[in-house]
């Protein structure tokens, strides 16, 4: 037993991905594809792909946003967890990467359940909320550049439901959010997002250190 949670080393990880991890082939061929390129640090790993599809049945998202898709494990982790006339619509600047995630989307069947907006997220969560959408989303998964996460949450938290859940990746940056000489700006908004959501009476929180810290949010 233990009274708070223990540390993973590389043996433990590769034993919960061997009798845990059920990574469709898409995604294993995804996250394969992915590993060489560039900015590949930004991918979630299996075991929170896997997560957030068992947290998204447990739900039942049918409406749900992503923010920040890069080459597409995560939206395709939620679409395979929606119902065929499920809606994702899905945020991103870059469009090399988004093209890799519209292959795997059509390769896993889900493309006609995404709706990818290019385009600065926070015009496109603006425009949604202009477009009567306030309140409606089961799900928001936010994943994107930090700096911007206040806003996100801001956005996020109008267009959900009573009882939606908003979740950002990379609360724990690394360990960087408890290391009080790292001031870099992403650090500090993290920090920042961190503390808003512990005492934010809109919304119940926790904080579990699955990737690199994952904080669902449900709006009260």
């Amino acid at each position: 037993m233990s009274t708070r949670t223990i540390s993973v080393d590389d043996r433990l990880y590769e034993y919960i991905l061997r009798v845990s991890l059920r990574e469709p082939d898409v995604l294993r061929r995804l996250r394969a594809e992915t590993a060489p390129m560039q900015g590949a640090g930004m991918q979630i790993s299996p075991e929170q792909g896997q997560f957030l599809r068992f947290f998204a049945e447990v739900m039942g998202v049918r409406r749900a946003i992503e923010i920040g898709v890069f080459t597409g494990y995560s939206s395709t982790s939620i679409a395979l967890a929606m119902p065929s006339d499920g809606n994702l619509i899905a945020c991103d600047v870059n469009e090399s990467w988004t093209a890799v995630a519209r292959r795997y989307w059509k390769d896993a069947g889900v493309d006609g359940r995404i709706d990818l907006r290019i385009g600065e997220a926070l015009a496109t969560l603006d425009g949604l909320i202009a477009e009567g959408r306030a309140g409606i989303f089961d799900f928001a998964f936010v994943d994107a550049d930090k700096e911007n996460m206040d806003g996100y949450y801001e956005r996020c938290l109008k267009l959900l439901r009573q009882g939606g859940v908003v979740a950002f990746d990379n609360v724990l940056w690394n360990g960087s959010v408890a290391d009080p000489e790292n001031k870099s700006d992403s650090t500090l908004a993290i920090r920042a997002l961190n503390e808003k959501l512990g005492r934010d009476e809109r919304v119940t929180m926790t904080l579990v250190p699955i990737g690199d810290g994952l904080t669902l949010a449900r709006k009260r």
